[in-house]
């Protein structure tokens, strides 16, 4: 899977926690989306692990700068898990 096609799937789940459409892009973060708190960030995290079939470790999300490298991320788990 591409990280193309990892965020296409992605853009589903922010559809579904966010009220207000989010168009994701790789190069976005969540400093450019005021509605992403804390909160929405656990939604998310919790939504993308069911979705993907993945387990993030401690601190890896946190690490990753917008949603490309969070994608790549998604990608790595995919293979590893």
């Amino acid at each position: 899977m591409t990280q193309t096609e990892v965020i296409q799937r992605l853009q589903g789940i922010f559809d579904d926690i966010f009220l207000d459409k989010v168009e994701l892009g790789p190069e976005l973060s969540a400093a450019d989306v005021p509605e992403w708190d804390s909160l929405i960030h656990i939604s998310l995290l919790i939504a993308v692990e069911t979705a993907f079939k993945v387990r993030f470790r401690v601190g890896e999300v946190e690490a990753t700068k917008n949603v490309g490298e969070f994608a790549d991320l998604i990608r790595r788990r995919m293979v590893e898990d």
